[in-house]
């Protein structure tokens, strides 16, 4: 099987295309760096950079059905180093008034869970784990069994 070379890109749905640029970019310093006008010339649709996704892109799309049907699911958890920086997070999203749950003791790392503006939840993730064994616990992960191989 050939092999995958990373995530190209993830796309947002949203409601409200002026607004969610704003938000993500003075919460996660997202920078457009495309764009993508429909028929009429109008921009419904927008690519680009956020610091620290190393050249996976960002993409926000106006669709306000599909931003409505996810509201409330967690499509997406962004990489953070460890526990230092979901506090660090957690302090950014406090001077900008972003709502958000405490720091997290998660199945494997350190999490921080907060909504965009159309109510998609967002995870910040440690990569650095705490050690502590939750996988009694419902809701949290626990190894899979070795998967069978595809015949």
């Amino acid at each position: 099987m050939p092999e995958l070379a990373g995530i190209h890109h993830v796309k947002i749905p949203v409601t409200d295309l002026p607004r969610s640029l704003d938000w993500y970019g003075r919460v996660l310093g997202f920078r457009t760096t495309i764009e993508f006008p429909d028929d009429e010339g109008v921009v419904r649709g927008v690519g680009g950079t956020m610091p620290g996704l190393d050249g996976t892109l960002v993409a926000l799309r106006e669709n306000p059905e599909a931003a409505r049907g996810c509201e409330g699911f967690d499509p997406v958890s962004f990489a953070i180093r460890d526990r230092a920086d979901a506090e660090a997070w957690a302090a950014h999203l406090d001077a900008l008034g972003v709502e958000h749950s405490p720091v997290i003791e998660a199945s494997i790392g350190w999490l921080l869970v907060f909504s965009d503006p159309d109510g998609l939840v967002l995870h910040l993730y440690s990569w650095a784990g705490h050690g502590k064994d939750h996988s009694d616990r419902p809701g949290y992960g626990r190894p899979a069994s070795p998967a069978a191989p595809a015949s």
